[in-house]
């Protein structure tokens, strides 16, 4: 291994301080954020809040102090589908009720994945993936499917958020602590007293378990009315619901529409063929996560097709770099990071999965795009889950190569796609790996 000298240090400082930009760089990066200086207001006048397309759609939401975007966004799209139905501008779903379940079901997932891997040393990488994972708040749009078709789904009011659906930091780590005490533990009871011991030991941490999530989360409900004013402010109220029966009136079979097409363009993962990652999911026995994999022009044809139709699009993407939050703009144009530090983080979009500098980490609603002269998508409009104190009261702007660089998921109607695609779609898929990036945004 080759170490640093000091006769390096001397030459690389010299060079330096001839340079008269690092000089002028030192001095910005001393007073203010990098990113501010090295913000770059070239392409700002091409991003403003007019599209071509732009979808009405609800207020935004907030999903504050928890990772729970994708249930965010799933409920977005399914409060427009409820809301249209009903006549309603303003409808609320409660992501909580979700959350719980999912939560729920992730946990008896995890201490499942334990048992079948019990044989394998404590070293194994798939076992040290699991027990430093644990559960998160993250999630993919298969597992939403999961969780709402067999539990349903309830308005907001019927079951409300509490400090800790919106703060679940602690919760999460208190939780995993007791997943890796299971993995520990399950394997001296199997060597002590054999697999239908471990079987009791899981039954008593899910009763432990589901006693915390109630004291944290609250009691979920098992009947509700519906309350709500329609367009024509008219009040209505539609008594006798359960979570399922209410989820199966509004949105039922519809949601089995739907499929996840993702835009991975590395070598390991072939255009036109279905994936999808192990040991990723909620619901034990449920429908497994898949993925189909087109190049990202065929991806925003579908993204297209959906919101010509006047519906908003479920999508994952990379919100990590080039972002301004608080503007409320991701632009890679934006920043130079090149002129003002001479660090160059862009990388082909395959080569950024392959080597982790990318990954999906948050899950939005598309609901708009604005075009160029030639008809090219040159910018879209996102809706967020952050809140209305930022952005265009919530609202997100992607510019085109932002867009085409980090988006990498988006689900649609299934009617868009071609017999080939559909084909491939439903074929057996490719086992990824545990830590493949395509699991990353249920992290």
């Amino acid at each position: 291994m080759k170490e640093i000298t000091f006769e390096q240090l001397n030459k690389i400082e010299e060079e330096y301080f001839a340079d008269k930009s690092a000089t002028i760089a030192r001095h910005a990066i001393a007073a203010s954020d990098i990113a501010v200086a090295a913000s770059s207001k070239d392409s700002v006048k091409e991003m403003d809040f007019n599209f071509d397309i732009n979808i009405k759609t609800m207020a935004v939401s907030n999903q504050k102090a928890s990772g729970r975007c994708w249930i965010f966004a799933a409920c977005n799209v399914m409060r427009e589908l409820i809301g249209k139905k009903i006549g309603a501008g303003t409808f609320k779903l409660s992501q909580s009720y979700i959350a719980f379940y999912d939560k729920l079901e992730k946990l008896n997932y995890a201490l499942n994945a334990l048992i079948e891997t019990i044989d394998k040393d404590y070293d194994d990488r798939t076992v040290q993936f699991l027990v430093q994972s644990g559960i998160g708040d993250g999630g993919q749009w298969d597992m939403l499917v999961n969780v709402v078709k067999k539990y349903g789904i309830c308005p907001k009011n019927a079951f409300v958020e509490t400090f800790t659906s919106n703060n679940t930091r602690i919760l999460n780590s208190l939780l995993n602590a007791e997943i890796r005490r299971f993995a520990s533990e399950s394997r001296v009871v199997l060597r002590k007293d054999g697999m239908d011991a471990v079987e009791a030991l899981k039954d008593s941490y899910m009763k432990r378990f589901y006693r915390a999530l109630i004291s944290c989360y609250g009691i979920p409900p098992k009947n509700f009315d519906l309350k709500y004013t329609d367009d024509k402010n008219e009040y209505h109220v539609v008594r006798g619901f359960t979570p399922k029966s209410f989820f199966e009136k509004y949105i039922g079979k519809e949601i089995d529409e739907y499929v996840s097409c993702i835009n991975a363009p590395t070598k390991s993962k072939p255009f036109m063929k279905s994936y999808t990652v192990k040991y990723l999911g909620n619901v034990a026995d449920g429908k497994i996560v898949k993925h189909l994999n087109l190049p990202m022009e065929r991806l925003k044809e579908l993204i297209l097709c959906q919101l010509k139709d006047n519906q908003i699009v479920w999508f994952g993407s990379d919100v990590a770099s080039y972002g301004d939050r608080m503007r409320g703009v991701w632009n890679d144009q934006e920043f130079d990071f090149k002129s003002l530090l001479d660090l160059d983080i862009k990388m082909e979009k395959g080569e950024s999965l392959d080597f982790r500098a990318s990954a999906m980490n948050h899950a939005m609603c598309i609901t708009g795009v604005g075009f160029d002269a030639n008809g090219v998508p040159s910018k879209w409009k996102i809706e967020n889950s952050w809140g209305d104190d930022r952005g265009y009261k919530g609202y997100f702007i992607m510019s085109a190569s932002w867009f085409d660089q980090y988006t990498y998921q988006a689900v649609v109607n299934k009617k868009y796609l071609t017999k080939e695609e559909l084909a491939a779609y439903e074929a057996e898929p490719v086992v990824l790996q545990p830590w493949d990036p395509m699991g990353s945004l249920a992290d």
